[in-house]
């Protein structure tokens, strides 16, 4: 997609990590929260992709319930181990025993995008999926990790972008794991205008 010709989001989500990466991206965006609500809930047996379809869409829903038009992306991220789904640590304790789990294995960050351009009531999801490789980790390392308090508000405890060194990305999209997969949302972006612009001329058409 030409950078030029990028529609604008209103981005559903407080992540400055998502808003960064759009921002880089050349995307222009406006920022509108979901409630708090609409960002949580565990649904027992669902596997890690449904949550973070559901959680993407439930962000998408409750900032597209306040507008009649735009192109609104609700985006969820957590981090999966052996079937236990990681998500955002409540405090350093739960930080480490994350950490500790994850030490020395490979785990999958998976993030589900939703896109929804108003006034239609067809949003479009899909989910993205990247397996990383975690090094063993040293007391002495998950202590600096810790005491510096990088660790918070981030899926799994810790954050890609922060350059650890003990963090490799073995298959998927770096971008994934920060938070939002940069190359599934210009697929779904040029799926979703490619499909607008096949409507005939007499349909109702807002504006981005």
């Amino acid at each position: 997609m030409d950078t030029n010709n990028r529609p604008r989001l209103i981005l559903a989500s407080r992540s400055p990590r998502r808003r960064q990466l759009l921002e880089e991206a050349g995307y222009r965006l406006t920022v509108v929260p979901p409630s708090e609500s609409a960002e949580c809930g565990v649904c027992s047996g669902e596997n890690p992709a449904q949550l973070v379809a559901r959680l993407a869409y439930q962000k998408a829903a409750d900032v597209a319930r306040r507008l009649s038009e735009g192109l609104v992306l609700g985006c969820d991220t957590v981090a999966e181990c052996d079937g236990q789904i990681l998500g955002k640590p409540e405090d350093e304790g739960h930080a480490r025993r994350m950490l500790e789990a994850l030490s020395g294995r490979r785990h999958r960050v998976f993030s589900g995008l939703c896109l929804w351009r108003l006034p239609s009531k067809e949003p479009l999801l899909r989910v993205d999926v990247t397996t990383l490789r975690m090094d063993p980790l040293t007391p002495e390392q998950l202590d600096e990790y810790l005491r510096s308090g990088a660790w918070e508000g981030k899926a799994g405890a810790f954050g890609y972008q922060d350059r650890l060194g003990w963090v490799h990305v073995v298959e998927g999209s770096e971008t994934n794991v920060v938070g939002l997969p940069m190359e599934l949302l210009a697929e779904m972006l040029a799926e979703m205008l490619n499909v607008w612009e096949q409507l005939p001329p007499e349909a109702d058409r807002p504006g981005v």
